[in-house]
């Protein structure tokens, strides 16, 4: 884990700010702020700590994506007030995460037929990544009622348009990651997230043994 961060100064420079941050909470006695920030700190570390033990190396910028996203939606989202301050916030965070989302079922999906095109063609693996990341935000606005309804609290804020907007937006940017996957299928050198996915692939080869017969018949 710490060998990702001396090599990722965004990330080092967040990992820092919320030790220090929850060491001055605890000195000064306040907790709820000592709270989101060991909150933050323990679930940015979690895909590093995930990788590690399931022998996965990660690209750099999976890394910065999935701890910047963490720390903007729990210590800036909850802590900094962002959701109340900035009517975007929450959007934003969304689509990123639907994006994400839309990326990593691909690769997983992509994974589980070893990178063989001809056993699922990239629009089938591109697809099964959409539904996959909308699946997830659909759980994710079912908790958002959940909560609200069983704890009294306001996690869907508008209400129906709330929810409909997320939807939307989880479907759009659903579309974008599942995009980049086609992309990368079909060997557009774009950069980017496409270039992640290379990345990711020449970084984990054994899980993707016939992805490189498919790069030498191009």
């Amino acid at each position: 884990m710490w060998n990702y961060a001396k090599r990722n100064w965004p990330v080092t420079a967040i990992w820092g700010f919320l030790t220090i941050e929850l060491m001055v909470a605890l000195f000064t006695r306040t907790y709820p702020t000592a709270f989101v920030a060991l909150a933050t700190l323990g679930l940015s570390m979690l895909p590093a700590v995930l990788a590690s033990r399931l022998d996965i190396q990660l690209p750099v910028s999976f890394l910065v994506a999935a701890v910047a996203f963490i720390f903007a939606t729990i210590y800036l989202g909850e802590q900094g007030d962002f959701y109340e301050r900035y009517w975007w916030w929450d959007t934003l965070l969304h689509g990123g995460s639907a994006m994400g989302f839309g990326l990593i079922g691909f690769l997983l999906i992509f994974m589980m037929f070893e990178g063989d095109r001809y056993a699922a063609p990239p629009i089938a693996v591109s697809l099964l990544s959409f539904c996959l990341a909308v699946s997830i935000g659909v759980v994710w606005e079912i908790f958002e009622f959940g909560m609200d309804q069983l704890f009294g609290l306001n996690m869907q804020k508008s209400g129906l348009v709330d929810t409909m907007t997320d939807f939307i937006v989880n479907c759009v940017g659903a579309a974008l990651g599942a995009t980049m996957g086609f992309l990368y299928l079909k060997g557009r050198q774009l950069g980017g997230p496409v270039a992640s996915i290379e990345e990711f692939v020449r970084l984990n080869k054994r899980f993707f043994r016939k992805a490189r017969n498919l790069r030498e018949k191009r």
